[in-house]
């Protein structure tokens, strides 16, 4: 596990799908290692029960609206939840092999249940296990924000993987060698990661976090090109800011911009595929513009 690896880290955050609800991660982790995962076995508690009997007769503390991603052609949207949380104690499972391991484990849960979910929709109901302290609302509003990143960083790996960089038909044969190829590989998703969580503007990030100065007026020609007759299809964003930036690589890439219901916002696959058009594109420019540079013998 990381804890092992980066022994010497003060302080390090796991966070996990439903894959990591296992006894023994929990019942073994690092003490500078703290964990937040997604339940999904009805486990059983040294206070009686189970988990979901237990999540069920919490007390409701708090309600709030979430966004709740676009998945299986299922449109984004919104989510009224009930916020639920206090501490558990989970034993061991009688049916596991290493009987050496601790007969408990203490933590919290949180529990996030959907209200009144849209006809045909999927519900919303995770029940959130965490090493972290939980005791009041903020504590447990903030786990739930940890959790939501855990898409952020699925979208990171899926951009290394099959959908852009196919880092996995690499045919490389040693781990240190892989291990580069990989930093590499994270480098160019976190970029194109980066356009997709800026393209609403609600990051606030300038455009000079992603974009060398010079490259400015190519820049604004292409966005001009790519501009339509609509005021709809203008880039709704200020130049100085980075989601103007990611306007223009998703117009690159086939996205039409309109953001109204029914139409889907780029992704990290559009981002990843224009940017790598866009790079040869941004230095024919710079060529271009040295090339009429004067020079004195």
């Amino acid at each position: 596990m990381a804890g092992n690896r980066l022994s010497n880290a003060a302080d390090i955050a796991v966070v996990c799908d439903r894959e990591g609800d296992i006894f023994h991660l929990m019942a073994n982790r690092p003490s500078n290692v703290r964990l937040l995962i997604r339940a999904s076995q009805p486990r059983a508690l040294a206070e009686g029960g189970c988990l979901p009997a237990y999540c069920a007769v919490l007390p409701e503390q708090a309600r709030d609206t979430i966004d709740v991603p676009a998945k299986g052609g299922k449109p984004a949207r919104k989510a009224t939840v009930a916020l639920r949380f206090g501490p558990a104690t989970l034993l061991r499972p009688e049916n596991t092999r290493d009987k050496g391991q601790a007969r408990t484990v203490p933590l919290y849960v949180v529990d996030v249940e959907e209200i009144d979910p849209p006809a045909g929709a999927e519900s919303v109901h995770w029940r959130l296990l965490t090493t972290h302290a939980m005791t009041a609302v903020d504590q447990a509003r903030q786990i739930v924000v940890w959790y939501r990143m855990r898409w952020i960083i699925e979208q990171v790996f899926r951009s290394m993987k099959s959908d852009c960089l196919r880092i996995e038909d690499s045919q490389l044969e040693t781990a240190a060698c892989f291990a580069k190829l990989a930093i590499v590989g994270l480098i160019a998703a976190i970029r194109a990661m980066r356009l997709v969580m800026a393209r609403d503007g609600k990051t606030g990030q300038l455009v000079i976090d992603a974009v060398d100065p010079d490259d400015m007026p190519a820049l604004r020609s292409i966005n001009a090109k790519l501009e339509g007759n609509t005021e709809k299809l203008r880039n709704p964003h200020d130049e100085t800011k980075l989601a103007w930036f990611a306007w223009i690589v998703a117009r690159l890439g086939g996205w039409s911009g309109r953001t109204s219901s029914g139409y889907r916002p780029p992704g990290p696959k559009t981002m990843h595929h224009e940017l790598l058009r866009l790079d040869p594109m941004l230095e024919g420019w710079r060529m271009a513009d040295r090339s009429t540079v004067v020079r004195l013998p």
